[in-house]
């Protein structure tokens, strides 16, 4: 890396925050931002309060916590200007909007949102917060540009525990699907251009966020489980591991279905359209299928329930399937590079706050990855160009 690159990237990091730097209302809070948003990109071991402060050049933590449990600092409206900075770094209409959770282990009780339950984060039911994210994916870049704190039960029917964890007494339950669907509708009314919503089987189980799909027209992709039963006639309704195993062998296509930190991800694929009845077909003159991902190694079966535009083709098909690493790598990322599960912060509003602005350092890097990319094609084809296209 370059001086002049090192250079380059502080002017755009200063453009970037500019661009939602009005959203802390005293200049204290937005210089304690700017302060914490460096300390997440800087190559810290750990990235909390006193390691951040030390960063800084501040005697204390104080604040730095402080500025999670600020009000002058309007965690949403953030977010909104950085999921705008991303779509206009990376956005394009064949994007993917990936739901997915994770899990941030905690100890004690007292952490909004905190119990026992299971988490992909360990893969086991540990003590731990949830996190329901949004990412967004296109071949030029990902990025969470979305999140909402999982409450469960146990939370919303204490009103003595909500108020000592400074839960919003508005705040009411919600399933981590309704917090999937809830996003999409306000990545949707954000005009984020995208052709594709894809999911684990947690979401695509859930009939009520499919038929709010469908109705808004939204094309989806969404794992399922084998016992998952769909129209297969006027009365009749089948199984879809049932309807994949009537499929004839050599319909199955070997094929990558995006590329993965060892190259590309290849299985078998096959697809077998959802027979609804005539009196109930998909809205806006759609179509179903059931989608089977088959491992070439083990010959294990995956399953998926699909809606989109007539005459989807079975690659697009794949493809929006295995668009759902990228929420996968994007925890990863904002994780080991931005500290998205290293804050020591047991309020709801600190939580926002800083899983925020962890979002927002991580699409930092990601706006710097797509303008790098984007200028090292154009000295290519410069490079390339003839001679008089040069001089012209």
């Amino acid at each position: 890396m370059t001086v002049e690159q090192v250079r380059l990237w502080d002017e755009r990091f200063e453009e970037f925050f500019l661009g939602f730097s009005h959203r802390f209302r005293r200049v204290e809070t937005r210089w304690q931002a700017r302060k914490y948003l460096r300390g997440l990109m800087a190559p810290l071991e750990r990235r909390n309060g006193w390691t951040l402060a030390e960063q800084a050049g501040d005697g204390t933590p104080d604040s730095m916590q402080a500025l999670l449990c600020s009000p002058c600092f309007d965690r949403d409206a953030v977010r909104d200007d950085v999921r705008a900075q991303v779509v206009e770094a990376i956005g394009d209409p064949a994007g993917v909007l990936v739901g997915d959770e994770t899990g941030f282990v905690k100890k004690g009780k007292g952490s909004a949102g905190v119990q026992r339950q299971y988490t992909g984060t360990t893969g086991k039911i540990d003590n731990c917060q949830i996190g329901v994210f949004l990412a967004y994916h296109t071949p030029t870049g990902r990025a969470l540009i979305d999140r909402e704190l999982y409450l469960p039960q146990s939370w919303i029917g204490d009103p003595d525990r909500c108020r000592r964890a400074h839960v919003p007494e508005q705040v009411g339950f919600a399933t981590k699907p309704q917090q999937a669907q809830t996003m999409l509708a306000r990545a949707i009314e954000a005009g984020v251009p995208f052709a594709w919503f894809t999911a684990d089987e947690a979401y695509g189980q859930n009939r009520q966020l499919r038929e709010w799909c469908e109705q808004q027209d939204v094309a989806y992709v969404m794992a399922t489980r084998t016992d998952h039963e769909v129209p297969s006639g006027l009365h009749t309704s089948t199984r879809v591991d049932q309807l994949i195993a009537k499929v004839r062998p050599g319909a199955w296509r070997r094929m990558s279905c995006g590329d993965g930190a060892h190259g590309p991800r290849v299985y078998d694929w096959v697809s077998t359209p959802i027979r609804t009845p005539a009196t109930a077909p998909f809205p806006h003159r759609r179509r179903g299928w059931v989608l089977a991902r088959r491992n070439i190694t083990t010959g294990e079966l995956a399953y998926y329930v699909c809606f989109g535009p007539r005459g989807t083709r079975l690659r697009t098909l794949a493809r929006t399937a295995g668009a759902r690493w990228a929420v996968e790598e994007s925890f990863q990322t904002a994780k080991n590079e931005v500290g998205l599960d290293q804050y020591q912060a047991r309020r709801y509003d600190a939580w926002y706050a800083h899983i925020t602005l962890a979002m927002a350092a991580a699409a930092f890097l990601t706006v710097i990855r797509a303008t790098e990319a984007a200028n090292e094609a154009a000295n290519e084809a410069a490079k390339g160009a003839p001679a008089a296209t040069q001089t012209a």
